[in-house]
């Protein structure tokens, strides 16, 4: 996973807004095609979990694994939406965000409004903490306190990261009002909340609320953490980027501190082309379908830190951001270093 030392850290010379101009028009056909075989299959799949309930538990959660697939997608539609990416027009990316947030348990504009800050502070150590994941340095790691070091571990801890925290963010924390949100994220919130009860309240006495429960519950649980993972890989790895304010550059945190996260076709096709998130952060207006075409005709997208399938679980142990190495560290290097 590491890059060649001579590619660290090198604004690159080619004028990459000319490269990324011609893959940010959103097609039509395209975006609606994509609306059809990623919502049709997820609400027909949620229809055989139903049925399944009649045959056996184990049935339905073995189907949760397709549905929560195409759950992901479904994300992904709100997600391009939330970048103004997948249609022309405004009013269509805010109406369909919106009916994929309820879908997504998501509050769309709050989440639209917290990706930005992400897309516009992602990898600048002076401005972490709305949108990402937590990440803080060596240096400052050793300056905590021991249970604040605790704390830090029990935060990053698979456990924590990967179950509970996607679980307790989509289920519980998109429930409320953020900060920083204003006027028209708050009334989001609260439309998306009220659309969701009126959801479970229709599902809940045409089938029952115990089935809605059963059906619905494990979706939420692997979708969120299996999204969680992919927005975690494709910043957390070995050669990522990070600069203080007056160092940091937009290019280098797109190209250096996004990874191309690359996939298995099937998977590359369930989360949306999401691994190509290097040319995403580049340019949030390619539609995610436009993704691999951009890839596989621009040699400065192929020059990147890829991560494979295998590696991503390797990189899932690195936790702090080595100011002095400019790399990101486990836990255990701390006690290699202290022992030199």
């Amino acid at each position: 996973m590491s890059l060649p030392s001579a590619q660290k850290r090198v604004v690159p010379s080619v004028a990459w807004q000319e490269l990324v101009a011609k893959y940010q028009n959103p097609e039509l056909h395209r975006s609606l095609w994509q609306m059809v075989n990623s919502i049709a299959p997820f609400l027909a799949l949620w229809y055989l979990m139903y049925r399944s309930l009649e045959v056996s538990y184990w049935l339905t959660l073995a189907l949760a694994i397709p549905t929560s697939g195409f759950l992901m997608r479904i994300f992904i539609i709100l997600h391009d939406c939330g970048h103004g990416s997948f249609f022309k027009s405004t009013a269509a990316n805010d109406l369909v965000g919106s009916v994929c947030g309820v879908l997504t348990f998501t509050p769309y504009l709050q989440w639209r409004h917290s990706h930005a800050i992400h897309h516009a502070t992602a990898s600048d150590l002076d401005r972490r903490g709305t949108g990402d994941v937590l990440t803080i340095t060596v240096s400052e790691y050793r300056a905590l306190p021991w249970y604040k070091r605790l704390g830090y571990r029990a935060y990053r801890s698979w456990l924590v990261m990967f179950v509970l925290a996607p679980a307790f963010m989509f289920l519980v924390l998109h429930r409320f009002v953020a900060p920083t949100s204003g006027k028209r994220e708050r009334f989001g919130v609260y439309l998306t909340n009220l659309a969701l009860l009126a959801l479970f309240l229709v599902l809940g006495w045409a089938i029952g609320f115990r089935q809605v429960i059963m059906i619905h519950l494990p979706l939420m649980l692997l979708s969120s953490s299996v999204g969680v993972w992919l927005f975690y890989i494709q910043h957390q790895f070995e050669d990522t980027y990070w600069e203080h304010h007056p160092e940091w550059r937009f290019t280098l945190a797109a190209l250096q501190g996004s990874s191309y996260y690359k996939l298995p076709k099937i998977l590359q096709w369930f989360s949306g082309n999401i691994g190509f998130h290097h040319i995403h952060h580049l340019s949030p207006k390619i539609p995610n379908y436009n993704l691999p075409k951009a890839f596989e005709e621009n040699t400065l997208f192929q020059h990147v830190t890829a991560v494979t399938l295998w590696e991503s679980f390797e990189a899932a142990s690195l936790k702090l951001w080595d100011e002095e190495h400019k790399k990101l560290v486990s836990f255990r290097h701390l006690k290699s270093a202290a022992s030199r």
